[in-house]
């Protein structure tokens, strides 16, 4: 890094989920800290710092691992470069909403699409001058907060003609994806995914109720071996899932694990309580499995978080990210799930009020995860730093995800 540019920059992902809310594919995103900042970055400089921080500072593959990855490319990129910065069969160009359009430009969309580019319009609003593009364009996206229902519908059915996917951008709440979905979108993009649904009582179903009530007894600090042993015997699936991601690469254990109380031999206490809670979540019945993944890499960007600022006791800063996402898991308000959890104090102040470090760092991998970079700052780290947690975070949860959600 030569100079500070990097250093106020932040790298940041939004997953685009097909109709069965599984991930199909990633948009890349740049934004200053400083919102606020009268020294504004333009298009071509943040389309050059995206592919700057995304091959050269982390790595596609640890971004994105081998989904597509979609980067907002300014026209002048397009127009002046022979050559493209990034494999054409991974990553794919997104053009503003807010483009130019004119014959040279068009040409330059047509050598990309040629090449093999995927192109991508953003925020898009028909139009018939905008036609060249559309029958470039492999994916079409709408956002659904400057577009009602009706003008989306009708959208939709000029679009169809032409072959495109499409794609339902800012999808804030799950009554907005089934709308999206009825009208015909091919793809969501948004943060409905990590929010409770609309409900109308606080019930829990039963398995929900199940998990919860382990997750509580493991929460005892008295908790020793036999009681984790006999908690996680008592359910059969659980306990299969737990021996056999225990026993996986990822652990990398000399010789097979066959029983719960060798585990704990193996990994010590306090980590196999943490596996636990783990394989516990990711068994909640009928969520997606990103849903698991989101809860999975904001437990781990708390943790590298808490570490770089210097704490030993990161399991604390992991806890809290991965209850964060409890709520959305069991469906109900977090406060209500917390009733049933006896956490101490300082879990419970940063889990609904973002007390103290914890609260603070929590609230850091909130606002990365959705973008508020005026928000994405803990303990007085620079940019580079944050950035590499939430980098470190979606490869673990990533990688620890296909481990735990696997058959």
């Amino acid at each position: 890094m030569q100079d500070g540019t990097l250093k106020k920059a932040f790298i940041g992902r939004q997953p685009i989920y097909d109709r069965d809310l599984q991930v199909y594919g990633y948009e890349l995103l740049y934004r200053r800290s400083e919102v606020n900042s009268a020294d504004i970055v333009d298009g071509e400089q943040a389309t050059a710092q995206v592919i700057v921080n995304t091959f050269l500072e982390f790595g596609l593959d640890r971004l994105v691992g081998t989904c597509p990855a979609f980067i907002n490319v300014s026209p002048q990129l397009l127009l002046e470069s022979e050559a493209l910065p990034f494999p054409k069969d991974q990553v794919g160009i997104e053009l503003p909403e807010d483009i130019l359009l004119d014959a040279q430009l068009i040409a330059a969309v047509q050598a990309a699409s040629s090449e093999g580019y995927r192109i991508a319009l953003d925020n898009f609003r028909y139009h018939e001058r905008l036609l060249p593009l559309v029958k470039l364009a492999d994916i079409v996206k709408i956002d659904v907060h400057v577009t009602d229902d009706v003008t989306m519908d009708e959208y939709v059915k000029q679009l169809r003609p032409h072959k495109v996917k499409l794609v339902a951008n800012r999808v804030e709440t799950h009554e907005e994806l089934a709308s999206c979905m009825a009208i015909g979108f091919d793809y969501f993009q948004g943060y409905f995914l990590a929010k409770p649904k609309l409900i109308k009582q606080h019930g829990i179903a039963p398995s929900r109720l199940a998990v919860l009530r382990l997750l509580a007894a493991l929460q005892d600090p008295d908790a020793g071996v036999k009681d984790i042993e006999k908690l996680v015997s008592q359910d059969l699936s659980l306990s299969y899932k737990l021996l056999r991601y225990i026993n996986s690469a990822t652990f990398a254990l000399r010789r097979q694990v066959e029983s719960i109380q060798r585990a704990v031999t193996y990994l010590g206490l306090e980590p196999m309580k943490q596996w636990v809670r783990l394989v516990a979540m990711s068994s909640v019945e009928d969520q997606p499995r990103e849903l698991v993944i989101t809860a999975l890499n904001r437990a781990k960007m708390c943790e590298v978080l808490g570490k770089t600022a210097g704490h030993t006791d990161t399991d604390r800063f992991f806890t809290v990210g991965l209850f964060s996402a409890l709520d959305a898991l069991m469906e109900i308000p977090l406060e209500a799930v917390l009733e049933q959890l006896p956490l101490a104090d300082e879990l419970t102040g940063a889990l609904l009020r973002y007390e103290g470090e914890l609260g603070q760092a929590l609230m850091c991998t909130l606002a990365h995860e959705q973008g508020n970079w005026s928000d994405v700052a803990f303990a007085q780290m620079p940019a580079q730093a944050i950035n590499e947690a939430f980098v470190q975070a979606a490869e673990w949860s990533r990688e620890t995800g296909n481990e735990l959600l696997a058959g």
